[in-house]
């Protein structure tokens, strides 16, 4: 049990460290891959996605055959011409977030951004 604890906080970091990594998709703008939690409840499935500085009619979220994407676009905060960049952490401009869920078809029946988190639930639909 242990063990299974370690090796799933080394995951955790492991992703935590790739939030600012530019996805393998090329693409002509860098776009960030903001980090996700998702939790199962029965048919349910609950999501969370870090978007820090995102508005909420400006987030995507489209249900795919075999996942869900996630875009969105958040613009830099405005600062002086004149202003030198010591440290950027904060992830701006193009994110995406490409998301696999267990097989089945699913409707969206909650979203909200609060607090710069997105906030899914989907529930699978039956056949």
């Amino acid at each position: 049990m242990w063990a299974e604890a370690c090796a799933l906080l080394d995951e955790a970091e492991h992703k935590h460290r790739r939030f600012f990594d530019l996805l393998a998709v090329p693409s002509a703008r860098p776009v960030w891959e903001p980090p996700a939690d998702i939790f199962a409840d029965g048919p349910d499935l609950q999501i969370v996605v870090a978007l820090p500085g995102a508005h909420a009619e400006e987030v995507a979220v489209q249900i795919t055959a075999t996942g869900l994407q996630i875009d969105t676009t958040v613009p830099p905060p405005s600062f002086s011409a004149h202003m030198n960049v010591l440290r950027l952490e904060i992830p701006y401009g193009r994110i995406r977030r490409r998301i696999d869920i267990p097989p089945g078809r699913y409707a969206l029946v909650e979203r909200r951004l609060e607090r710069g988190y997105l906030f899914l639930r989907l529930t699978r639909e039956a056949l």
